[in-house]
């Protein structure tokens, strides 16, 4: 990578399989919602394509794989078409007969070197982290989109695995819904065990609607600057969509326009 560009603008977003909650009712009251396609959710993915090429970089966790809440749509590919970003990929994790497909999912302005899936230790199946990989070396580039169990116990194993694959890149970033705040003893673990450093100002994402809790994160190694971090003011989910813009580190790392 030999361009000159040392900056990337990053996004994580729990997009909820397109799902809109405004309230904690509307896990009951729109539940039928959450098993059948409609209008309102592709609606809902357009609205979030009008702000993805202000990225370089965006994981989606809890996007449809395509099964019967998407109408059988690959939402992570929807989203890379309709923003008219080059490059995607998705990590399908837990199929439940043709209902619901839930995924991890990258979509990106510049095509990573290598992508691959991890399957995330856990009582139930159904878990996983997406890597991929940019540049050419061992001072490339490495981003990991993860989304966490809801168990303490079952996250501990899964950030332990997560600190192991990240302990061998130099300049990483670790971003999704990891179910947790950064205070949590599974998080302090992970900060432990690898470079990854703990959030500044964590930044509230959950509820959406009135967010009390720093869930979702994007955290990168000693070598790389977090500038600034925001959410978006849109709530395209029960989880405010997090951003983050980064520098890397120059010269060893460069990103691709």
């Amino acid at each position: 990578m030999t361009h000159t560009k040392h900056r990337l603008r990053l996004l994580s977003c729990n997009i909820l399989a397109g799902a809109s909650v405004r309230r904690y009712r509307q896990y009951v009251t729109r539940s039928i919602n959450a098993v059948l396609p409609g209008r309102s959710k592709l609606d809902n993915l357009d609205q979030l394509a009008e702000l993805l090429p202000q990225f370089d970089v965006i994981g989606l966790q809890e996007a449809d794989a395509g099964s019967l809440r998407s109408g059988f749509l690959n939402q992570t590919r929807y989203l890379a078409e309709t923003s008219g970003m080059p490059f995607w990929s998705h990590q399908p994790n837990r199929p439940v007969a043709q209902l619901s497909h839930t995924a991890n999912g990258l979509i990106c302005r510049f095509e990573p070197r290598t992508v691959i899936d991890y399957p995330l230790p856990s009582r139930i199946p159904g878990r996983g982290a997406l890597l991929a990989h940019f540049g050419d070396d061992a001072h490339g580039l490495a981003v990991m989109v993860a989304h966490l169990s809801l168990s303490a116990q079952a996250r501990a194993k899964q950030l332990g695995f997560i600190a192991e694959v990240l302990q061998d890149y130099p300049h990483a970033v670790l971003m999704g819904d990891l179910n947790t705040d950064a205070h949590s003893r599974e998080m302090r673990h992970l900060f432990e065990r690898c470079d990854l450093q703990p959030p500044v100002h964590p930044v509230l994402t959950f509820p959406s609607w009135k967010p009390k809790r720093a869930l979702d994160h994007i955290l990168v190694s000693p070598g790389i600057k977090i500038e600034k971090v925001w959410t978006l003011p849109q709530a395209f989910s029960d989880h405010l969509a997090l951003a983050a813009e980064i520098q890397l580190p120059t010269p060893s790392v460069k990103s691709p326009q």
